[in-house]
């Protein structure tokens, strides 16, 4: 995948939307117009910050070519806040000097900067502090590219997250509740409450709204929604009946996403790195295993899977 506006996407999107699909380490953006004002949902994760503020400068000097006219991109809107989708939030703020939407469930959070609550430490993640200036709650509308959105409760991944539907434009922007083929972790499993169910929830919202696109957190935009839905509740019901197999694949998850932060560290090192980590430490428990082990088992699995190499004592993100 490509750090770029993606045209499958843009070829069925309104004229006042555009889609940028990024690697897996930042989610993706969607930045809406009307007039000559841009709103962008989610902003990726904190080492690519610079590049986002990029690609959303891009795309907004694309719309002033079109249209003749200046863009000022006045509005950041988030799904949710793990690190990967509000990531560039202050960055992004800073170079536009827009306000901040997030989710009305996590604005206590931000305002403390509880970076457990926000998950950032817990997940062994970074997200450089912000500050929001309006929420969004479920049933709530909002205006994004001319078009109204109905905000949606999406617990499952994240028991805060929200995904947004056009009904006009038969559009969803799904964050991390439906990917092309799945979903992201469910994170509150890992913690010890109820997700599944939660995440099943959503699913079944989903397939009873009118939907022609789904404009995921992660992976390209797509059309076949039954496709994704069949997919996704299949895989679910797999991770339900075997909740050591959902520890074990969130565990590989967050290993890989840390080198795909860092790009590199020493394999004895992988404990000093995520000492704060208590939600892969709970996970590594859920395995049954001691946390060194689990993080060395995850990391065999992953070089097994051309996730990652090593380099004599060395990991490396492949």
């Amino acid at each position: 995948m490509s750090d770029a506006p993606a045209p499958p996407a843009a070829a069925a999107l309104p004229e006042s939307l555009r889609f940028i699909e990024r690697d897996w380490l930042s989610s993706n953006q969607v930045v809406g117009f009307a007039g000559n004002a841009a709103i962008v949902v989610d902003t990726g994760y904190a080492k690519h910050a610079a590049l986002t503020v990029e690609l959303v400068r891009r795309v907004l000097d694309a719309r002033e070519r079109e249209t003749g006219g200046s863009i000022r991109l006045v509005g950041i809107v988030n799904t949710h806040l793990h690190s990967d989708h509000c990531g560039g939030n202050r960055a992004l703020a800073h170079a536009f000097g827009c306000p901040i939407t997030v989710p009305a469930a996590s604005a206590a959070d931000v305002a403390a900067w509880d970076e457990v609550a926000l998950t950032h430490a817990t997940t062994g993640q970074r997200c450089e502090r912000f500050r929001h200036a309006a929420t969004l709650a479920p049933g709530e509308t909002f205006r994004l590219g001319g078009l109204d959105w109905r905000v949606l409760a999406a617990p499952g991944h994240d028991p805060k997250s929200l995904i947004f539907h056009c009904e006009r434009e038969g559009l969803l922007v799904s964050a991390d509740a439906l990917w092309e083929q799945g979903f992201g972790v469910i994170f509150p499993e890992l913690d010890g409450h109820s997700g599944f169910d939660e995440q099943r929830s959503v699913l079944e919202l989903i397939a009873t709204l009118p939907v022609r696109l789904v404009l995921p957190g992660h992976g390209r935009a797509f059309s076949d929604v039954r496709g994704a839905l069949d997919r996704a509740f299949t895989r679910l019901e797999a991770l339900r009946a075997d909740p050591r197999r959902h520890a074990r694949h969130a565990l590989k998850v967050l290993v890989k996403f840390l080198l795909l932060d860092l790009e590199r560290v020493e394999a004895t090192r992988l404990v000093d790195f995520l000492r704060r980590a208590t939600v892969m430490q709970r996970t590594a428990e859920l395995i049954g295993m001691e946390f060194g082990a689990a993080l060395a088992w995850a990391a065999d699995e992953l070089v097994a899977q051309g996730q990652l190499r090593r380099d004599g004592a060395w990991l490396l993100n492949a």
